[in-house]
Formats: structure tokens, sequence, C-alpha cells
């Protein structure tokens, strides 16, 4: 049985310095992975090339037994894989509902004319789409700001926004890039809540997190990068004790 996502021997060289270097990892059907490590590791440029947004230099990577690396975006978008950013980046100006929709677009077969000349096919697949991007937003508990600017919402409302458009895509994988960063513990806690309910609902989930609580509550396993290299791989319990890990956070002397 092949693994729900490899990554096989990925290295990436950004002029001179080599962001990761041979790491090798699969992903479970149906399990929350979590990946850490110091700042620099090379975590967010490991979800860039399983994403499509940059190439990778040397390795791998198969989603489902098929490859992936090589793909654009795009096109590994519509295999099934979604992702969110350390960074948010929500459409400010448009509306709640309207953030949604750009991830439902991926989703739609409606052609231009068909769009312009308003078919009744096109209009029953944006009333589909309408519905799908409400249900969206009411297990998010936005439903009711769905007309108000993404702008104008809080900065853990923006977080959960960002999590429902790309699950809009109606992914299989959801990469989650540091979705925690800058909530308060009780917004962590209602996330992690949010997370596993997204992965009983038949989701696959990958994510990256500084905050260890996240990490250990809810990953079923864990790997750990430090200067591009994976250093360690298994449990929460076996990762917290790694020799390695302990190193890597805390210096050898500790």
């Amino acid at each position: 049985m092949n693994p729900f996502l490899e990554v096989q021997e990925v290295s990436k060289v950004f002029g001179g310095l080599k962001a990761l270097d041979g790491v090798s990892l699969e992903v479970r059907e149906g399990e929350i992975f979590g990946l850490i490590g110091p700042n620099g590791a090379g975590k967010t440029t490991l979800f860039n090339l399983i994403s499509g947004a940059i190439p990778l230099t040397e390795g791998r990577i198969f989603f489902r037994g098929q490859k992936i690396s090589g793909l654009p975006d795009y096109r590994i978008c519509l295999k099934g894989i979604a992702r969110t950013y350390q960074n948010i980046r929500l459409f400010g100006k448009m509306s709640v509902m309207e953030n949604v929709l750009v991830g439902r677009h991926s989703r739609t077969r409606a052609g231009f004319w068909a769009t312009f000349l308003r078919f009744p096919s096109e209009r029953a697949e944006n009333k589909a789409a309408k519905a799908a991007a409400g249900q969206l937003l009411e297990f998010f508990r936005l439903n009711r700001k769905m007309d108000e600017k993404a702008l104008a919402l809080a900065y853990g409302e923006e977080r959960r926004l960002e999590i429902a458009r790309a699950l809009a895509t109606d992914p299989s994988l959801l990469l989650l890039d540091e979705p925690s960063a800058g909530m308060n513990p009780q917004e962590v806690r209602e996330l992690n809540e949010l997370i596993l309910r997204i992965r009983e609902g038949g989701k696959t989930i990958f994510l990256i997190e500084h905050n260890m609580r996240v990490i250990m509550d809810i990953c079923d396993r864990i790997a750990v990068l430090d200067f591009g290299e994976k250093i360690a791989e298994g449990s929460p319990a076996e990762v917290r004790a790694h020799p390695r890990v302990i190193e890597a956070y805390l210096g050898k002397e500790a």
C-alpha cells in the first residue's frame, strides 16, 4: 500500500544555501502529522515544495502514489492538496463569503460563455458553491460575518477564515503552516478542537507548529527538522525524549 504523501530524499538549494538536505518522510491517510524545528530549519520550504509553490532541487514527492513534484501549484491543488500560510493571505477588501468562494472556484466547471450568458448549469453550480461555502462558514463560526470584509475580522477569525478557504477547494490533504501563530490560549484550544473535527470529517492534516502544546496534544506522529535535515520522527512521546531534539531546542549542555 502506497503512503498517502511520500517525500523522497528531497533537497532544495537557494544559491549557495541548502535549505533542505535529503529529507524523507511519509504521511499516512487519516492522521495528523506534525513538523517542528527551530527557525530556519526548512519547514515552510518543505511545504512550498509539496504545494508546488517552488521547484525542488533533488528528490521526488508522491501523493496517493502519483508523482506530483514538478507539477504547477494549481494542478497539485486539483489533485487534493490545499494549504494555509504562516503569514495570513486573505483578500482583505472582499467579503468573508467571497474569500471562501475563491477557494471553491477551483472545483467549478463553468467556462467563460456559460458564466457570461448565465446558463442554467452555471447558476446551479454557483448556488451549490455558495451552499458549500455557507456550511464551511458555519463550521468555523463565521456565518454571521459572511458579508463583512475580511479586513474587519479579528486576528483569530482571520486564521479560521484562511483554513475555511483552503477547505473550500475540497482537499483530502490539508497543509497548515503555523495555524496557531499569534493566537491567545483560548483561541489555541478552540483551534485544536477544530483541527480534530476536520480530521474526523475525513481529512488528513500535515501541520507546522512552534506551539508545542498544539503539536503534543493533537498529532499522531511528528518529524523534526534542524538545519534542513530530518533528525527525528515518531510519536509525540518518542520525539519529546529524543536526544537530538533536546539538543536542537535546548543546546548540547542541557
